[in-house]
């Protein structure tokens, strides 16, 4: 059966389309995107977006977790993954890329290997997309809310190891550049086709600008655990600024950037080279409180997530806040927010002719919002896998 929605504004990549309605076939595929009024008739059910917005639903490439559940416990992993599938699909997020990391080679590796057997066998809400691995192969002097006893040099060896167990589901990692035999396992990666992301790392502008010409191609929470822009020296910072062609997360949860700081990276290397992602912990969706991240304490207050020295842990942001921020407090536009969210994370990690637009052909994975960016509606596939106007009581065929 079909399902026709319509009656409200449909995002698209180069704007928002005005009494816009889509068409969903019975492959769970976008059949039609377009002006209402251009709608082929169809039989099917119908859905009134009753004035609010129809978008890509969002992508996270960098998450450890959220509303309890953390990703590095293999004993309960096939509960937990199926648990935040569920809940993160409540705020908007139709895929995701869990990132992770283990105190050992050997442990790394069985994590990796069950994580890719719940992604095979399916998730009840938004859908495992890949992994990224945000370690081992960091900096010290950067770690952040890593933990230093899980950090080491790149090992060419280790690194086949991963790729090989992974099975084509590693879509990023990051790695620190100045670190002895960086280069060489970064070049392994992007030739099987992995996203390589510069991040926790202490390298000058020159050895960062030069690893962002060829190698690397993304940077992992840009403005954190990196050097920072200084006018005699630019850092990791300047480099990103000053780069051709690099995509760039932002962690816009008012927290870990100020947003004067991700205007001038917006202006610095164009909207389309923004990625907005939480980087999240488990504390993300649940009050303040103390939790834990790779085997630390955490103590969230007002929102932020700082380990028992101060240090900024992870987050407890959701993306639709992300984007709203974005489109509030930084000005931009409420098109690009979203591509921000959907669109472009979906090229950062391959998947740009699969996800992160509403395009025929390919898969409906789309939520309804309201002009605030509330998730009202989450369809993943296809299939509704959230349904906020049943809990309004709203009246809204489906």
């Amino acid at each position: 059966m079909k399902t026709i929605i319509k009656n409200g504004s449909v995002v698209l990549p180069d704007g928002i389309l005005e009494d816009g309605a889509v068409m969903i076939d019975d492959q769970g595929k976008i059949a039609f995107v377009g002006r209402a009024v251009d709608l082929p008739a169809q039989a099917g059910e119908m859905l009134d977006l009753g004035g609010k917005i129809l978008s890509p639903g969002f992508i996270d490439i960098h998450v450890h977790g959220g509303h309890g559940v953390t990703f590095d416990n293999t004993d309960s992993l096939a509960e937990d993954l199926r648990a935040y599938s569920t809940w993160v699909a409540t705020t908007g997020v139709t895929g995701f890329l869990p990132s992770i990391t283990a105190p050992t080679p050997e442990e790394l590796t069985e994590l990796i290997q069950s994580m890719i057997q719940e992604f095979k066998k399916g998730l009840p809400g938004a859908k495992g997309l890949g992994i990224h691995l945000e370690g081992p192969f960091l900096n010290i002097e950067k770690k952040g809310a890593q933990n230093p006893a899980w950090i080491r040099n790149p090992s060419l060896e280790e690194a086949q190891m991963y790729l090989q167990v992974g099975q084509g589901w590693i879509k990023q990692i990051t790695i620190a550049p100045e670190l002895p035999n960086a280069k060489m396992v970064a070049g392994f990666y992007k030739d099987a086709g992995v996203t390589v992301a510069l991040g926790h790392s202490t390298a000058d502008f020159e050895t960062a600008a030069q690893a962002l010409k060829g190698l690397w191609t993304h940077v992992t929470h840009t403005f954190n655990a990196q050097t920072g822009f200084h006018h005699r020296r630019p850092g990791v910072v300047g480099a990103v600024m000053c780069s051709e062609g690099v995509t760039a997360e932002l962690i816009a949860d008012l927290v870990h950037v100020h947003p004067g700081a991700m205007k001038a990276l917006v202006r610095c290397i164009g909207p389309e080279q923004i990625v907005l992602v939480t980087d999240a912990m488990e504390a993300a969706g649940l009050p303040d409180g103390e939790y834990s991240l790779l085997g630390a304490k955490v103590y969230v207050v007002d929102g932020k997530a700082t380990q028992t020295d101060g240090t900024i842990a992870s987050s407890s942001a959701v993306l639709s806040q992300c984007v709203k921020n974005m489109h509030i407090e930084v000005g931009i536009s409420l098109t690009d927010a979203i591509n921000m969210a959907s669109l472009n994370p979906a090229r950062v990690i391959g998947m740009g002719a699969q996800y992160g637009s509403l395009q025929v052909g390919r898969p409906a994975n789309l939520i309804i919002t309201d002009w605030d960016l509330n998730i009202y509606m989450t369809i993943v596939d296809g299939k509704i896998v959230y349904n906020q106007f049943l809990n309004d009581n709203e009246t809204t065929a489906v």
